[in-house]
């Protein structure tokens, strides 16, 4: 079994910063794509960042600059730093991971969701 753990959500005012983790834990392989989705108050859910076993990277456009995502394989944790905050960043974080367990299967898991608030 495994388990995302994010942290790192809180208040903000418009321009500042915040630094999210989602700890990935449990009976773990390999964890092949692992990123950050966000969801506002009546919208979809939508894609932030992620980042390949690789190391390669992709943002959504509206982030772009901002945003960066990173990762410590030893800990299975990837970072959101993020920056020049917007009021429209405001949502609901939720931690994304394509990870193969030790049966060498691969599974989409999801984290609990961290609350981002910008006030302006």
């Amino acid at each position: 079994q495994v388990q995302l753990v994010e942290s790192g959500g809180g208040l903000v005012q418009a321009g500042g910063s915040l630094r999210l983790s989602c700890a990935a834990r449990g009976s773990i392989f390999r964890i092949d794509t692992i990123g950050w989705f966000r969801q506002a108050p009546g919208k979809q859910r939508e894609s932030v960042a992620a980042i390949t076993s690789a190391g390669s990277t992709s943002y959504a456009d509206s982030v772009k600059g901002r945003f960066t995502i990173s990762k410590d394989n030893a800990k299975n944790t990837v970072y959101l730093q993020m920056n020049s905050l917007k009021p429209e960043d405001t949502a609901v974080y939720y931690c994304n991971a394509q990870i193969v367990g030790l049966r060498l299967y691969e599974y989409d898991y999801w984290g609990q969701g961290t609350q981002v608030t910008v006030s302006s």
